[in-house]
């Protein structure tokens, strides 16, 4: 069995459980997929590292292991923008950006 049948039968196991415990979408709407599963985990993974004070850019190999990629260029295209991940990002390099000043 390749790969594509294993996530097509993953991704019909997944919608079939997500219909029966969470509300359905909206009409036109998306429901929840594996895939937005993986974006979301990463973010919010990034989103933890960037709370704890962690070196993100050190750990996103770990991300890209965890996820299943070679290479982590490969795992950027998981990462969204969110307003939450942004702002962290932000006041990250403000306070790196701040701390050069007085040098």
């Amino acid at each position: 069995m390749g790969w594509h049948s294993v996530f097509s039968t993953l991704e019909h196991t997944f919608i079939g459980l997500a219909r029966q415990v969470l509300p359905r979408a909206a009409p036109g709407a998306r429901g929840p997929t594996l895939h937005g599963l993986r974006h979301s985990f990463a973010v919010r993974r990034l989103v933890a590292w960037y709370r704890d004070g962690a070196d993100v850019w050190a750990r996103l190999p770990e991300l890209s292991v965890y996820l299943g990629h070679v290479r982590p260029q490969e795992t950027f295209w998981y990462l969204t923008g969110t307003p939450e991940l942004l702002r962290l990002a932000a006041d990250r390099f403000e306070a790196l950006m701040g701390a050069g000043e007085g040098s």
